[in-house]
């Protein structure tokens, strides 16, 4: 059994997520959580998690957001009062993409610390070029509890996130040739603090690379770090999956 414990089920085009679903279920995925950029888009992700069995939904606005996009305390914990919303997020930094204010990113991504601190669910964070201000946000606030996802840098700030409370999620990334910093973290995170995402529709992993990515390859991931480590499949299967229930305690 396996959890895509991060994909975008109302992004993905031309196939409807029932059809995902069922895809990701053949390949032994067993449960999805589908995870939130913006509020226009809210109503349908809660309504594809209201829909199909097993199927999660988070709530927030993503850094690359365009405009000035703002968000308080009390919409994000009103929106995430539903028992199919088990997270807050995505949220973060991402000083890549963006063009705006990375103040405004800022201020953004401590909302939605305090939001998720006021209703005790976890947060799911993206964090692009911007690990030191990201760090420091998450402890200025007092974030303990919730997992950086698509994973992209150094061992150093994986142990930083890790001391914080935090688990560590891979992506089809780690499956890149390209990739061999982000493999070797991936050796090293240990198994109690590792989860497995597609992030799909986007980054597809290897031998699906450069296609639409979708939840039935989050086993693609598994099996590339089950290899990288020595592992078997059944035992990162198993392990991604304890973690990912233990850390989205109302999943």
């Amino acid at each position: 059994m396996l959890v895509d414990s991060h994909c975008h089920l109302d992004l993905i085009k031309n196939t409807v997520p029932e059809t995902l679903v069922a895809a990701a279920q053949a390949q032994g995925v067993s449960h999805c959580l589908t995870v939130a950029v913006n509020l226009d888009h809210f109503p349908t992700l809660l309504g594809i998690a209201r829909r199909i069995d097993n199927v999660f939904a988070s709530v927030g606005i993503h850094p690359n957001t365009l405009g000035n996009v703002g968000v308080d305390v009390k919409t994000l914990t009103a929106l995430a009062d539903d028992p199919c919303v088990i997270a807050i997020g995505e949220t973060g930094l991402d000083y890549f993409r963006s063009q705006g204010d990375f103040l405004l990113q800022q201020q953004r991504f401590r909302t939605h610390i305090q939001a998720a601190g006021k209703i005790g669910k976890p947060l799911i964070v993206h964090s692009r070029e911007a690990a030191l201000d990201t760090l420091r946000i998450l402890r200025e606030e007092h974030a303990t509890v919730g997992v950086m996802h698509c994973f992209v840098d150094n061992w150093d700030i994986a142990q930083q996130v890790m001391d914080m409370g935090f688990y560590i999620s891979f992506s089809g990334i780690v499956t890149f040739k390209n990739a061999k910093a982000l493999q070797a973290v991936a050796k090293q995170v240990p198994l109690e603090r590792m989860l497995v995402e597609t992030d799909a529709p986007y980054l597809a992993p290897v031998p699906h690379r450069g296609k639409t990515n979708q939840p039935a390859y989050v086993r693609h991931v598994a099996e590339f770090i089950a290899n990288l480590r020595g592992e078997s499949f059944e035992t990162i299967a198993r392990v991604t999956t304890q973690n990912f229930f233990r850390l989205f305690k109302k999943a």
